[in-house]
């Protein structure tokens, strides 16, 4: 599908660039990427000066992860009531300020979780659940391939954090790293964000998420939470997210396992950043002119090939390469597909709540997801019997996505 003339013979893009451009930028430096692709390096030296085990030095993620999930929909209500402009800005400079206190941790287990606590709690709101509300309210015609765009901002993340990580900790250690990695969001994305995020006007908005009455169309989250096509969407997002978070996490770790070096691995995840960047593009294009159902079965899929990959004991820097990058196109597959579906299944009157509903078992079951393999780890002394179970629930978690029928006709809620 073309760009087609939008408000005032203007297209979507002409109207929306900016805010699309914020958003981008936003997503990379906030709490959605920016941990996940930090922690696994941070095993090593953590674990010569406090000795701390793998799993005791992943639990931070799941902290983080299931604290922010919980806020979710809190944090989306906020969007929706008061705008995703101060909801946005507000949590960038915590997240930034929160995330360069963790290199101040003492030597403590517990400080270290309650650090990580912290970012939890006020990160949330730097995540797509904000970025993509104010996409999804600029664009209609062509929301697939500007969600694509926008959550590019995760592949630029993978593409230029963990090198970054490394090269810190290599140079200044692993307390200056957190430091440095807090930059992102306080000096790049904050500033980008202040001048050029906002919300649509009323006349900007697409002629097709308002109704009658000069509303937007949506049901309401009640409403959402009585039909099948929620759960469905939520059953989808907990098994993949339980399958993938894990591998990505402890992905430097399986590579190390296989006798593949620090740098090396930096690589490997810079590869899996491209490939989360392809699953973007690909993705929205395709959800564009495609259901979603169609689109989203195959794509989800094929980390099932890298799970088997990564569990070969022969695995070498080509196949590891492999791996990460049908993991990271399916990463970028998923998350496009959650705030599609939101949009055009419950539509946009309520989407923040809706979305952070949605967007709850994602985050928990990612942040869930890298203790259980770390645990097969130190339990079994290989990731394998993990990475073997994983490949059914890529399956299970694509094939549930066919059951969800046509994309209904919205009106405005009540």
């Amino acid at each position: 599908m073309i760009d087609q003339p939008a408000r005032g013979g203007r297209s979507e893009f002409a109207l929306g660039w900016k805010t699309l451009l914020a958003g981008v930028v936003g997503v990379g430096c906030g709490a959605s990427p920016i941990p996940f692709n930090i922690i696994g390096f941070t095993i090593a030296p953590l674990s010569k000066e406090f000795g701390w085990s793998t799993t005791q030095i992943l639990v931070p993620i799941t902290i983080f992860g299931v604290v922010a999930s919980l806020l979710a929909p809190a944090f989306g209500s906020l969007a929706d009531r008061y705008g995703v402009r101060k909801v946005a800005l507000a949590s960038l400079l915590a997240f930034g300020l929160s995330f360069a206190a963790i290199g101040m941790t003492p030597p403590s287990l517990m400080a270290y979780y309650a650090l990580w606590l912290v970012v939890g709690l006020v990160g949330i709101g730097s995540t797509p659940l904000t970025w993509t509300r104010a996409v999804n309210m600029w664009f209609y015609n062509q929301r697939g391939l500007a969600l694509g765009i926008l959550l590019l901002g995760t592949s630029l993340a993978a593409l230029t954090v963990p090198k970054l990580a490394v090269w810190a900790i290599a140079t200044y250690g692993w307390r200056a790293m957190f430091g440095i990695v807090a930059l992102l969001p306080l000096v790049i994305g904050l500033p980008t964000a202040y001048f050029l995020f906002r919300e649509p006007r009323p006349e900007e908005v697409p002629p097709a998420i308002v109704g009658t009455g000069g509303k937007l169309t949506g049901m309401t989250l009640s409403a959402a939470l009585r039909d099948y096509r929620f759960y469905l969407i939520w059953l989808s997002t907990a098994v993949i997210a339980l399958t993938f978070g894990g591998a990505f996490i402890n992905m430097p770790k399986i590579l190390s396992d296989h006798g593949i070096p620090a740098t090396s691995a930096a690589s490997v995840m810079g590869v899996l950043g491209l490939g989360i960047l392809a699953g973007r593009m690909v993705t929205g294009v395709l959800l564009d002119r495609i259901w979603a159902g169609f689109v989203g079965f195959p794509l989800l899929c094929l980390p099932a090939i890298s799970s088997y990959l990564l569990g070969d004991a022969n695995l070498g820097l080509s196949g590891a390469t492999l791996a990460a990058f049908l993991l990271g196109f399916a990463a970028g597959a998923e998350s496009d597909l959650l705030a599609y579906l939101t949009g055009r299944y419950f539509g946009m009157a309520h989407y923040g709540k809706i979305y952070g509903m949605l967007y709850m078992p994602f985050g928990l079951f990612s942040a869930i997801s890298p203790i259980v393999y770390a645990k097969v780890r130190d339990t079994a002394g290989s990731y394998d019997p993990v990475l073997h179970i994983a490949i059914f629930g890529y399956l299970i978690g694509g094939a549930l996505l066919l059951a969800l029928g046509r994309y209904p006709v919205l009106r405005e809620a009540e």
